[in-house]
């Protein structure tokens, strides 16, 4: 961003000019993807311009879909989109690979709670029955794209949260449990704005929305095996389904 690319007098609206160059430098691949732009003040510094200006490209860079504003945070170029699969077998680790992004993420949490009445139905238990949640963080190069609770039937998986924690795998710990394959039945996807924490754990504004997808797992006999109730940052993911996969 050369300010010397800004000129006065040249027609062009100054706003116009900066928005145009950052656009340029974005589309060039020279400010990468989930990068922070300097402050409105640095850049109003380096094209010699008053921050009103500076605030007038910023919001049609932001209107264009390219930046993203986040208060208290700062502003940020957008990230490519990720296309999330939905297929009859969905695995976390596999969808991002298949996008060439590098999986991560780490467990929130894991403990043994009473189950819900919607948890109750998805896994045909009582209501109330104990079962086993896991709560995970997905990254895809190491930014958070999901927050996804797993619930799993306690009695049917003794000891589901222990092993879980030495392997970090669901679906290793499944295979030690007799299940060696796992397919999706449903999957309902509703949006809505984040809870004051699922902003904060995937570093998304609270005025942006979420896809929250309800799934259940059944195994090669078609028992329920896995209810799973995941937040999807809706900036960063578009679930992509393929019925015949």
């Amino acid at each position: 961003m050369d300010p010397t690319m800004v000129r006065r007098g040249s027609g062009v609206s100054l706003w116009r000019q900066i928005e145009e160059q950052i656009s340029d430098d974005i589309a060039s691949g020279m400010i990468a993807p989930g990068s922070r732009l300097p402050t409105e003040h640095d850049l109003a510094e380096r094209f010699n311009v008053n921050r009103h200006t500076v605030r007038r490209a910023m919001k049609a860079l932001e209107q264009e879909g390219l930046i993203r504003i986040e208060q208290g945070r700062g502003t940020f170029v957008h990230e490519h989109v990720i296309d999330y699969p939905v297929r009859r077998r969905t695995r976390f680790t596999e969808n991002i690979m298949a996008q060439r992004r590098q999986p991560g993420g780490w467990v929130l949490l894991s403990e043994r709670v009473k189950a819900s009445p919607d948890v109750a139905e998805a896994l045909e238990l009582d209501e109330g029955a104990l079962v086993s949640l896991i709560r995970t963080i997905g990254e895809a190069d190491g930014r958070p794209i999901s927050v996804a609770d797993h619930f799993f039937c306690a009695e049917r998986f003794p000891g589901m949260i222990e092993a879980f924690e030495e392997s970090r795998s669901i679906s290793k710990v499944l295979a030690q449990f007799g299940v060696a394959d796992f397919f999706r039945k449903i999957t309902r996807v509703t949006t809505r704005m984040p809870d004051a924490d699922e902003s904060q754990l995937l570093s998304q504004p609270p005025n942006r929305p979420v896809l929250v997808a309800e799934s259940i797992n059944v195994d090669t006999d078609g028992r329920p095996i896995e209810y799973g109730l995941t937040r999807f940052a809706g900036d960063r993911v578009q679930l992509l389904f393929e019925p015949s996969s």
